[in-house]
C-alpha cells in the first residue's frame, strides 16, 4: 500500500471517528435535555407512575383481606394473590409509563406549534431522535417498575417480597420490556392524531392491559384455551410473564426462552413500525 493510499484511509477513518463522536455527543445532549426537564417534574412523574399500583395494592391486598369475606380475587389467600399481582403491576407501570412518556409529548410536538422541529434540528439523523425518545422513556419505565416493589412490601396486609434468583434475567426483562413500551408509545404517538390520543387509551391500552396476564398468570387461562391462545398476540403478556419469572419464580410462568424470544420480536416489530411512522410525520 502506498503512502498516499495509507494517508487516504487514515483521513477516512478520522472522518468516521469525528462523525461518531459528534453523533454520540448530540444524542447524549438530547438525553440530558429530557433528563433536565424530568428533574423539574419529579413529583408529577412519581404521582403519574405510582398512583395506579398504589391504589390497586391498597384495595386488593390491604382493605379486602381485612374484610369479613376476604379477597374474592384470591382463592388461595391474599399472599398468593399478592405474589401474582406484584410482577403484573410492575408490567402495568412499565407499559403506562412508556406510552405516556412518548405518545403524550408527541401529541403536543406534532401539534400546531410543531415543537418537534426543534429536536430534529439537532445534528443527528431523524431516526436517532426517535431512538432517543424510546431510550429515555425506557429509563422512566424502569424507575416506575422498581417503585412498585417497596409498595408491595409496605402496603399489603401480608407483605409481598420479591424472590429474585437471577438478577441478569431481571435486568434483561426490565430493559427489553421498557424499550418495548417506549416503542409502542412511539408507534401510537406517531400514527394517531393528537386529538385521538385519549381515545386510544380507552380502546387499546386499557383492554390490552386487562388481557395482558397482569392480574393472573398465563397458565391460569388453561381452562379457556381460545383466550389463552388469543392473548399471545398481546405484548404485555410477555412483560408480565417475564417479570413473574424474574421477581416471583415460584409462581407458574411461561418458559424463559419463549418470553425473551417474544419480547425481542415485539420490540423489533413495534420499534420499526414506530420509527417509520415518526419519520413520515416529521418529514411531511
Amino acid at each position: 500500500m502506498s503512502n498516499n493510499e495509507r494517508a487516504g484511509l487514515e483521513r477516512n477513518q478520522g472522518g468516521l471517528d469525528h462523525k461518531r463522536t459528534m453523533f454520540l455527543k448530540a444524542f447524549w445532549g438530547l438525553y440530558l435535555r429530557d433528563l433536565r426537564v424530568l428533574s423539574r417534574e419529579v413529583m408529577p412523574f412519581l404521582l403519574r407512575v405510582g398512583m395506579q399500583p398504589l391504589l390497586f395494592l391498597f384495595v386488593f391486598t390491604f382493605i379486602m383481606p381485612r374484610m369479613s369475606g376476604g379477597n374474592p380475587m384470591a382463592a388461595a389467600g391474599g399472599a398468593t394473590f399478592g405474589a401474582v399481582l406484584l410482577p403484573g403491576l410492575m408490567a402495568v407501570a412499565i407499559m403506562f409509563s412508556g406510552i405516556a412518556a412518548v405518545a403524550l409529548p408527541l401529541s403536543t410536538e406534532f401539534g400546531i406549534t410543531r415543537e418537534i422541529d426543534d429536536r430534529v434540528m439537532c445534528p443527528v439523523p431523524v431516526w436517532a431522535v426517535a431512538v432517543e425518545k424510546i431510550s429515555f422513556s425506557a429509563l422512566q419505565s424502569i424507575v416506575a417498575a422498581l417503585l412498585v416493589i417497596p409498595m408491595a412490601i409496605w402496603i399489603p396486609a401480608t407483605p409481598v417480597y420479591p424472590h429474585i434468583q437471577n438478577w441478569l434475567l431481571l435486568a434483561l426483562v426490565l430493559v427489553m420490556s421498557s424499550l418495548l413500551a417506549g416503542a409502542l408509545g412511539l408507534a401510537i404517538g406517531s400514527i394517531v392524531p393528537p386529538k385521538n390520543i385519549g381515545l386510544i387509551f380507552s380502546i387499546i391500552v386499557v383492554p390490552i392491559t386487562f388481557l395482558g396476564c397482569v392480574y393472573y398468570p398465563w397458565a391460569g387461562l388453561s381452562r379457556i384455551p381460545w383466550l389463552q391462545i388469543a392473548v399471545l398476540f398481546n405484548p404485555i403478556v410477555y412483560i408480565s410473564e417475564g417479570l413473574r419469572a424474574a421477581v416471583t419464580p415460584g409462581v407458574e410462568h411461561m418458559p424463559v426462552w419463549a418470553i425473551l424470544l417474544a419480547l425481542t420480536f415485539f420490540l423489533v416489530l413495534l420499534g420499526r413500525f414506530g420509527i417509520r411512522g415518526f419519520l413520515k410525520r416529521v418529514i411531511s
